[in-house]
């Protein structure tokens, strides 16, 4: 049972311990990203579909010259 606290304790230290390593490597502006922004430029835009009316429906509204009423 002794072995258990033992365990524990010692991953808390480590859990701790990275925290601490992370924290401070991103108040030190490690994660920040200088290169992306410089070259997003360089990427072409997605195309955005549109999401109008459906063609059934726009076809209802044109007007057939060959069609007898």
């Amino acid at each position: 049972m002794s072995v258990i606290y033992v365990l524990l304790a010692i991953s808390i230290k480590v859990a701790v311990f990275f925290f601490i390593a992370f924290i401070i490597s991103v108040r030190s502006g490690q994660y920040d990203d200088s290169y992306t922004p410089s070259v997003r430029m360089l990427f072409e835009d997605e195309l955005v579909k549109d999401k109008g009316i459906p063609e059934k429906e726009n076809n209802k509204d044109i007007i057939q010259p060959n069609k007898q009423l």
